[in-house]
């Protein structure tokens, strides 16, 4: 799968994180940045999906590189997910993203994904 195969879970993260809660968490380490995921279950709620359906997507972009996923913690992106999932916002929610975050965090999160991918 590609990454732009993973848009519509993607997208629908992104509208929970800043359109619903209007709160990110967000980790740095040296390796990188990652973003907290919501859950499964939250994305196929919002979705109107069943939970199963979710699951799949979820094995494929851990296949692919785009998340982590560590029981009783959570799921987060990985250097490839926060790029993709920065630039979705960018190009779909840069008005919003910025609202939350602020013009110059965001543009630094973007600069140290850039970096780092």
């Amino acid at each position: 799968m590609s990454n732009h195969d993973h848009d519509d879970i993607i997208d629908a993260a992104i509208r929970i994180l800043l359109e619903v809660d209007r709160q990110m968490t967000i980790s740095f380490s040296p390796g990188g940045v990652s973003i907290r995921f919501p859950t499964t279950r939250r994305l196929a709620e919002y979705l109107g999906i069943p939970h199963y359906y979710v699951l799949p997507q979820f094995g494929a972009m851990e296949r692919d590189g785009l998340i982590t996923r560590i029981e009783r913690v959570g799921i987060s992106t990985t250097t490839a997910g926060t790029e993709q999932i920065l630039k979705l916002m960018a190009e779909r929610y840069r008005e919003r993203a910025e609202e939350i975050l602020g013009e110059e965090i965001f543009q630094a999160l973007q600069a140290r994904a850039d970096d780092k991918g």
